[in-house]
């Protein structure tokens, strides 16, 4: 089974895209929001030396933002970091 993190913020259109790709797809996913922890805000720059939102994690392996992951499920690459 897969682990798909998603940190995300309230009303952002970037992380709702990335949330009903995975949705459309049936894959589940763990929301991180960030809107207001800091603590969280500063786990996702750690971890993906990135300041924007969504920051999207495939069992543990960064995948990037909203743009990533279209990218990634357009060259097909989505389907092996989720092993389908």
């Amino acid at each position: 089974m897969n682990h798909v993190e998603i940190y995300s913020k309230k009303l952002c259109i970037y992380c709702l895209r990335a949330k009903f790709l995975f949705k459309r797809m049936g894959v589940a996913y763990q929301v991180i929001d960030v809107t207001h922890d800091s603590e969280k805000l500063s786990e996702m720059h750690s971890r993906s030396k990135r300041s924007t939102v969504p920051q999207i994690f495939i069992n543990g392996r960064h995948i990037g933002g909203s743009d990533d992951l279209a990218k990634a499920k357009r060259s097909g690459e989505l389907n092996s970091y989720l092993k389908i």
